[in-house]
């Protein structure tokens, strides 16, 4: 049997008495865009930060390739291969795409002229290739979201989360979006997506995690999820699922 890429084990998170992420345990192959949704608050963001390890768990582990990462710092798991963006962009303002790509890729390539170069490559998968010299605080916010996974995908990851890469974007932005995301998971990048633009899990996500008041409470395919009636209750309220049930039933 083949080992998962990452594995929760029972993940817990408390900030005060607030238990933001409550027993989280997933199990996610590697290959193919997996979607965590969930209500505003849900504890999604914190869980991000415990993957990636800008925030340690109270208790549980963290596995990613076959190793506890729980205790790592950051640097060590993007080493290791996880790499993440940011709901809020903020990219180096003073320094061109070229140069905020180049960050993140020196964590592979050392030298200045390989950092640079792998740059290139990076900016013309995500649709900046023609933005290279620009500065970066003169991209538009669509710009901004291109560069924020640039940065990322230029540590050369094994897993990717991609934190609210659509929102704020509009729906031709949006669309014009959903191939950077296809392209990367097709060269055998395993992408975890927060997103609440639904029609865009809908169209790119092959499965999908739901949390809820930091608790996973349904997965499976997105029509799965969306017709279950924990995950209608969570997005709605409670009755919500019987609501809808009784509207249908009388056309």
């Amino acid at each position: 049997m083949i080992a998962p890429l990452l594995a929760l084990e029972n993940l817990v998170k408390r900030f005060g008495g607030l238990a933001a992420v409550d027993g989280v345990s997933l199990a996610l192959p590697g290959g193919g865009i997996i979607g965590l949704i969930g209500p505003n608050g849900a504890g999604k963001t914190t869980l991000f930060s415990l993957i990636a390890g800008s925030e340690t768990p109270n208790d549980g582990r963290v596995l990613f390739d076959g190793e506890d990462i729980t205790r790592l710092p950051p640097n060590a798991r993007a080493a290791r291969g996880v790499g993440r963006t940011f709901q809020i962009t903020q990219p180096f303002a003073g320094l061109s795409v070229r140069e905020n790509i180049a960050v993140g890729a020196y964590l592979r390539h050392p030298r200045r002229d390989d950092a640079r170069a792998r740059a290139v490559q990076v900016a013309e998968r995500v649709g900046l290739g023609g933005r290279l010299d620009a500065p970066a605080s003169d991209l538009t916010v669509s710009g901004r979201k291109r560069l924020e996974v640039a940065r990322a995908l230029a540590t050369e990851p094994k897993l990717l989360l991609l934190d609210e890469v659509l929102a704020g974007l509009n729906p031709s932005e949006v669309r014009d979006f959903a191939p950077v995301v296809r392209a990367i998971a097709a060269e055998g990048v395993t992408v975890l997506m927060i997103e609440h633009v639904m029609q865009a899990v809908m169209s790119l996500c092959a499965h999908l995690y739901v949390l809820a008041q930091g608790r996973l409470i349904a997965e499976g395919s997105p029509l799965e999820v969306t017709g279950d009636p924990r995950v209608i209750e969570a997005y709605l309220g409670k009755g919500a699922a019987r609501r809808l049930e009784t509207e249908a039933a009388h056309g």
